[in-house]
């Protein structure tokens, strides 16, 4: 596997994310994450989909640490600072959430509380599933676990063309289109630091081709899995989806009847935010964690 790695230069001094970089070697691939707060408190996981990075986080980070909890934050192999393989055939759905599984094993992660949202909940629902004695509760926001059954927005067809066949594909300003905030040039060049130019693009070009849209999807057994364990799962879930998501709108109350752990919580539509809520509302988003894990200990 050929990979790419993106120089240090590039994340110096970016708005609002101070944080040092943390590293493990996995499958001989470097992959990056963010580790604030004390080693010994209850683990609060972060995962980011596509195209974004940890970055994503930096407005719910510093609150959930100073709450007394270890926020950790990792990069997808091909975003943010880890390693990028430069042929999009080397991105699969079952390797991204490999990875992820053994960052959560080789970190010894226990006690999670899994936030996620977009691909972020595609691979994070799986490890958790798969691995559900390491993880305490779920927060689920603008994402699933599509099994290739159910249907997909236009919004979300329309994303899956323009990702694979249009000329330019400039990070930034993806993100800017699927937000309510107005982002500054600063915030723009932290979204575009991971990717010097366009080689460095392979997994956020093919990441929504890789999600499972018809039953014959090589993912969809495995899914399907994950998605019948969710159907048990009875450890508490909550759903916080925006209000201004094309893509994931009406998720949220399906998920909160099919998990009997969504049961009596405190579901919330996050208002004026789009598809990319973290960026839109971080410090909203952040207190309802820290009230899920309280409301639930």
């Amino acid at each position: 596997m050929d990979l790419l790695r993106t120089p240090d230069e590039r994340f110096e001094n970016l708005i609002n994310f101070p944080y040092k970089p943390h590293y493990l070697n996995i499958d001989d691939i470097r992959i990056h994450y963010i580790d604030e707060g004390s080693k010994d408190a209850e683990v609060v996981l972060l995962m980011h989909g596509e195209p974004s990075w940890s970055f994503l986080y930096r407005h719910m980070i510093p609150i959930l640490v100073k709450a007394g909890f270890r926020t950790v934050a990792p990069d997808l192999v091909g975003f943010g600072r880890s390693d990028k393989p430069t042929k999009q055939e080397d991105h699969t759905y079952a390797k991204h959430v490999k990875w992820m599984t053994k960052l959560v094993e080789q970190l010894d992660l226990q006690r999670i509380t899994l936030f996620c949202q977009d691909w972020g909940s595609l691979i994070g629902l799986r490890v958790a599933m798969e691995n559900q004695n390491r993880f305490s509760r779920i927060a689920l926001s603008n994402g699933g676990l599509p099994t290739g059954e159910q249907g997909m927005t236009d919004a979300f067809l329309n994303w899956r063309k323009f990702s694979r066949e249009s000329p330019r594909f400039d990070i930034g300003f993806l993100i800017q289109g699927a937000t309510t905030a107005k982002l500054t040039e600063e915030e723009i060049k932290g979204y575009d630091a991971p990717f010097p130019d366009d080689s460095y693009k392979a997994g956020a070009r093919i990441m929504p081709s890789l999600v499972p849209i018809s039953v014959d999807d090589p993912e969809c057994d495995a899914n399907k899995n994950a998605f019948e364990q969710l159907g048990k799962w009875e450890k508490p879930f909550l759903t916080a989806f925006s209000d201004g998501d094309p893509v994931t709108r009406g998720g949220d109350g399906p998920m909160q009847q099919y998990v009997p752990g969504a049961q009596g919580q405190k579901h919330t539509t996050i208002k004026d935010a789009g598809h990319f809520v973290q960026e839109d509302k971080g410090p909203e988003l952040a207190e309802l964690i820290i009230e899920f894990i309280k409301n639930n200990p």
